[in-house]
């Protein structure tokens, strides 16, 4: 974990705070200078000269309309220097560029001889570097700020708070149609309270990382600000707020309603298709289309030496394109269940999508009657080759294994919330859990996902495809699916990555016939840590054991509604403060001991449009009468 700088600034009284002059108000909230990056200004004259040059061009720059962000360099390296600016995406030109003025003089006084320095203020910030900072997230330095007050009412206002800081993070990585990543808003408290809540990111952030950034600092919140009347959170590359009074020009921070809302922007990604029913569309993507000789040259014509993976759809092959960019094949066998709408199905989804945690698809090949995906090679396999395997096992320590139940956790939030349209995956198991060299999670196989609205939550299917063992109750019996059948999903991989153990061949002469009872067999009888798997003894955290452990039997509970959000388990997985909810008991499944797909039917999918809300929600923070969970940190 990277160590974080804390400054806990007390803020006064509401009544106060709604009276400061704007002298007070342009004072600079805190700075960070760290002391390894200084410089002599007698022995590099180039830096401080090109520092200065940066900072003039910054006060200059703040006076013509540029969404309040500009970012540039100044000089060549090594004595370049690369610096930006940021003002509240609510704020007048002329109090940026009066902010952006102030902040360029006082930051060479607050941080004399630094190659490196960021600076806050209430309505803008400012960064410079030696090395280059644009477009990249920085989270290693977090300012908070504080209201010493609490609330009178906890539970409605972490509910209040969740499901504000959720609207205005979807606001703002969607751009509001302004080009800026910031969003402000108002909720009714009370009938005479209103809550107020901004948030934003530097524009040259993508929206997935905007996101990440933003999702981080609101994790911040449970640990550091829990039912305090006002707090915000400060990262060099994105801030968060929240107040009971009005912060801000709240008519500039609402997008017009005919603004459109654009694309997120896509660092260095192919052209996505458009979604159409259209069976003729996906010959019109060119700069996704693959040719088979190449594909064919590329795997040394499907050679056996580069096979090195093989499901109910087809066979994955490594190959070298001419470039010497290392590709996985999955070709697509004939007889293969995955007819031509569900190969163009995946297409479209996949080439949508761009997360750290979701596999990269980098094109495709029809011709005839092969149906090839071509993705980015991810050379450690998946996570079954490690988890199962009574040798291999023992290379995922417990650090990594956590690591995994994060990743995953990021990727599904991805899919359910933060793309474009909400995604749920319905084959989640863990041979679609790939690993990359560093053992980053990379999700793949979205042949079964389904494409919703991102007011639709929930379908259902007369033709259920899956994997046994990983399936919900509802989805499986009945065809019903949602969120939160990939959240049930979720929760049989967080105790298949504890256990090591295979839900769909599990059984244990206890009368546990699968993983589930046995989980809850021992939860119930205060010995979980008896779930862990043996290899884990020497590298484990019980906290975290426990807290995983606690976690899976929440997704795994019968009821749907009873299962948390994956915008929920992010949070639970993140901070220790937040108190895990009394789980109930899991579906009990007859025994099979095979991994098999599934299909019941051939008729084709009903989905079924449900616009009254969204499933997103706030976690709940409340008092948990039964757990056994240890919530303290390491």
């Amino acid at each position: 974990m990277p160590s974080f700088k804390i400054s806990i600034a007390l803020l006064y009284f509401l009544g106060l705070l709604s009276l400061l002059t704007t002298k007070i108000s342009s004072q600079p909230l805190s700075n960070h200078c760290p002391n390894t990056t200084t410089y002599s200004t007698t022995l590099n004259t180039t830096f401080h000269s090109n520092l200065n040059l940066l900072l003039s061009n910054f006060s200059t720059n703040a006076t013509t309309p540029n969404n309040g962000f500009y970012n540039t360099t100044a000089g060549r390296s090594p004595n370049a220097v690369y610096g930006l600016f940021l003002c509240r995406g609510d704020v007048a030109t002329d109090k940026c560029h009066t902010c952006v003025r102030d902040a360029s003089q006082e930051i060479l006084q607050l941080c004399a001889n630094r190659t490196e320095a960021t600076v806050w203020y209430d309505e803008c910030l400012l960064r410079y570097s030696h090395r280059n900072i644009f477009s990249s997230m920085d989270t290693s330095i977090a300012f908070i700020l504080i209201n010493t007050q609490n609330v009178t009412e906890p539970v409605r206002f972490r509910q209040v708070l969740g499901n504000t800081m959720d609207e205005l993070v979807t606001r703002a990585v969607s751009a509001g149609g302004s080009g800026k990543k910031f969003a402000g808003t108002v909720s009714n408290y009370s009938s005479f309270q209103k809550l107020y809540g901004l948030v934003q990111c530097t524009p040259d952030l993508s929206s997935d990382v905007c996101n990440t950034c933003l999702r981080d600092a609101i994790a911040r919140l449970p640990s550091c600000c829990d039912i305090k009347l006002g707090a915000r959170v400060l990262f060099p590359s994105c801030n968060i707020r929240y107040e009971f009074y009005p912060f801000f020009n709240l008519t500039a921070s609402t997008p017009p309603a005919s603004a459109p809302v654009p694309a997120p922007v896509l660092p260095l990604s192919p052209p996505a298709p458009p979604v159409s029913t259209s069976k003729d569309d996906i010959t019109t993507v060119q700069s996704l289309s693959y040719d088979f000789a190449t594909v064919e040259a590329a795997t040394n014509n499907f050679s056996p030496a580069n096979k090195i993976g093989e499901g109910g759809f087809g066979t994955v092959y490594k190959g070298t394109l001419p470039s010497g960019q290392e590709i996985a094949v999955k070709r697509l066998s004939t007889s293969s269940q995955q007819g031509a709408e569900e190969f163009k199905n995946e297409v479209l989804v996949v080439a949508k999508l761009q997360h750290r945690n979701l596999v990269r698809l980098l094109g495709f090949c029809l011709e005839g009657e092969e149906k090839i995906l071509i993705y980015e090679f991810v050379p450690n396999k998946s996570l079954d080759y490690f988890l199962f395997d009574s040798v291999k096992q023992v290379l995922l320590d417990w650090s990594k294994r956590y690591k995994i139940i994060g990743g995953i956790a990021r990727g599904i939030l991805y899919l359910h919330e933060d793309s474009r349209l909400r995604i749920i995956h319905r084959d989640l198991k863990a041979s679609n859990i790939l690993l990359d060299k560093d053992m980053n999670v990379k999700i793949s196989d979205f042949g079964m996902a389904k494409i919703f609205g991102v007011d639709q939550t929930q379908g259902n299917t007369s033709r259920i495809v899956g994997t046994y063992g990983y399936m919900s109750p509802e989805y499986a019996m009945h065809g019903d699916f949602s969120v939160k059948s990939d959240v049930f999903s979720f929760g049989v991989l967080i105790l298949e990555i504890i256990t090591g153990k295979k839900n769909s061949n599990f059984y244990q002469s206890d009368g546990a016939g699968d993983l589930l009872s046995y989980a809850w067999k021992h939860w119930r009888d205060g010995t979980p840590m008896e779930l862990m798997d043996p290899t884990l003894a020497d590298s484990h955290s019980r906290n975290e054991v426990l807290r995983c452990i606690h976690i899976g039997l929440l997704c795994v509970q019968e009821d749907v509604d009873a299962r948390p959000s994956m915008a929920s388990l992010v949070i639970m997985l993140n901070s220790y403060s937040v108190t895990l909810q009394v789980p109930q008991h899991p579906p009990i499944f007859g025994h099979s001991g095979t991994d098999s797909s599934i299909p019941k039917g051939l008729e084709s999918d009903q989905c079924t449009s449900q616009s009254v809300q969204s499933t997103s929600q706030s976690v709940q923070w409340s008092l948990n009468e039964a757990s056994i969970t240890e919530l303290h940190p390491r």
